[in-house]
């Protein structure tokens, strides 16, 4: 850990928002999918802004929306988010210089804003000398207005095209993930938690239709398949 002082100033911030701007266009179609598919759920125009607002966490988002019934299955989405989103858990700690020194609200904020795209470019900034905190900050308060904003937007145009039941559009979940695994696969040797884990998930949703578990189970399994093949090469 470095033992530089951490700042947390205004040219940091802007020095953020600007190197946030090449984000806010690629966040732009993944946000308007997510109110279109909002809109689809049921979700009214305020509760689908108040849920990017204070969620923030768009695979999360979606993850929820995509068993989300009537009445809303509060505590399914709820274990679900919070599985999509245990990588989090692995994210502060990485920040841990800059966060372990901040207080009060810098601190508040920086970890409501904490995203998949602040913190990977924090994480650079900070391995290469940076010591401003507030760069953190200033890249996440523009990717939270945009993603606020294109909910709203997406939802009034899901109020106009109205896709039915089964459009691909409500498939866009599953996109993603599949799209996030590209990126984490790392060779012949995640074959086998990667298959273990989609057995049982497959198995737990045959089991168990209509129901979140085969997320949890699935993520526990390949999970556990993984611990013991990095226990068995150590």
């Amino acid at each position: 850990m470095t033992t530089t002082p951490i700042i947390f100033t205004t040219a940091g911030f802007r020095r953020g928002v600007r190197h946030s701007l090449p984000l806010l266009l690629a966040l732009t179609p993944y946000g308007v999918v997510f109110g279109i598919i909002a809109q689809g759920k049921g979700l009214s125009l305020l509760e689908a802004a108040l849920m990017s607002g204070w969620v923030f966490g768009g695979s999360a988002q979606l993850v929820a929306l995509g068993i989300w019934t009537h009445p809303a299955p509060i505590l399914s989405a709820t274990i679900a988010a919070l599985v999509v989103n245990l990588r989090s858990a692995l994210m502060g700690p990485v920040l841990s210089p800059w966060l372990d020194r901040l207080r009060g609200w810098p601190l508040a904020t920086s970890l409501f804003l904490l995203v998949d795209n602040n913190w990977a470019m924090g994480v650079k900034d900070m391995n290469s000398g940076g010591r401003d905190a507030a760069y953190l900050v200033g890249i996440g308060v523009p990717l939270w207005l945009q993603w606020v904003s294109l909910t709203i937007v997406g939802h009034a145009m899901g109020e106009v095209l109205r896709p039915p039941p089964g459009h691909p559009i409500f498939f866009t979940a599953l996109a993603v993930f599949v799209a996030m695994l590209a990126n984490m696969w790392k060779g012949v040797a995640d074959l086998m938690p990667w298959a273990i884990a989609a057995c049982v998930a497959v198995a737990t949703a045959h089991l168990m239709p209509g129901t979140f578990w085969h997320i949890v189970a699935g993520a526990l399994a390949g999970s556990l398949a993984g611990a013991l093949r990095d226990m068995r090469q150590a």
